[in-house]
């Protein structure tokens, strides 16, 4: 299963660099994933999500990528649990969030941080998202507007094709997806893997009609140099009503962890703005 994660564009950073970095003794484990004084488990939509809550004040949801988990805000928890009530999720079928199920959504993810809303009883919060985590509050935006105070999309997309996916990127799913389509998974895990790279290489599929309906502030970042073309990221800001628009230079998909005390600040300081 190694090559299934060498063929998923948003686990290198995700994944690997933070495994170099604990390697070479430049940071230490995360807690965040690891902490079991405020850990839980919670029952959302037949399965468990895996929460982790931190800080006080107006809640504030973030969102990780594609075949991660919690750890990948590492670098923001701090920051931002001075200031509000941060809840991390593990999404469901990734991290320590079960899913038994045989395919994955955007709208089913989006739909359980909203009912975990629900069960946690807060009416609304601010979402962070990060690459899936990205289009997922794109899509909560769109699906349970009354949830979202505003919403922060950092190296999302639209859909899976080359327009919106670097070219040489989407080559390499595009490859390893004809290698393995007939290809019969025999365990749990090796199933469940290929749920998650199928949701990055068929999905989404958003219409530029649904997000002109957005009625959310919103904030869209990118990379100058992200696996997500500039023009979709572009793309996706122009067409959601009254958006901001942020391209991060000298960074590629990870804003923020490259770039985490400046991506803290200027997304904390849209969050605030009245």
């Amino acid at each position: 299963m190694p090559e299934l994660y060498m063929r998923l564009r948003r686990l290198v950073l995700l994944m690997i660099v933070p495994h170099l970095l604990q390697l070479f003794g430049c940071k230490p484990k995360s807690i965040y994933g690891n902490n079991p004084a405020v850990g839980k488990y919670y029952d959302i939509n037949g399965i468990k999500l895996y929460v982790e809550q931190y800080g006080k004040g107006q809640p504030l949801l973030m969102l990780h990528g594609n075949g991660g988990d919690m750890s990948a805000f590492t670098e923001n928890v701090p920051y931002f649990a001075k200031r509000y009530h941060v809840i991390l999720v593990d999404s469901r079928a990734q991290g320590k969030s079960t899913d038994t199920s045989p395919t994955l959504t955007y709208e089913q993810m989006a739909d359980d941080f909203a009912t975990l809303l629900d069960t946690l009883k807060l009416p609304k919060a601010y979402v962070i998202g990060w690459s899936d985590g990205g289009i997922n509050s794109i899509v909560m935006a769109m699906r349970h507007p009354d949830k979202v105070i505003k919403f922060a999309s950092t190296g999302a997309n639209l859909w899976p094709d080359s327009t919106a996916i670097e070219p040489a990127d989407w080559k390499r799913e595009f490859e390893y997806y004809n290698r393995h389509r007939n290809r019969i998974w025999t365990t749990d895990a090796a199933k469940n893997q290929w749920k998650i790279f199928m949701l990055d290489w068929a999905e989404p599929n958003i219409k530029l009609t649904d997000i002109q309906k957005i009625n959310v502030p919103a904030m869209i970042i990118a990379g100058d140099h992200d696996v997500i073309n500039d023009a979709h990221t572009r793309l996706i800001q122009k067409n959601i009503p009254n958006s901001k628009l942020w391209i991060v230079k000298n960074s590629g998909h990870g804003t923020l962890i490259e770039h985490a005390a400046e991506f803290n600040k200027q997304v904390d300081a849209f969050f605030q703005e009245k």
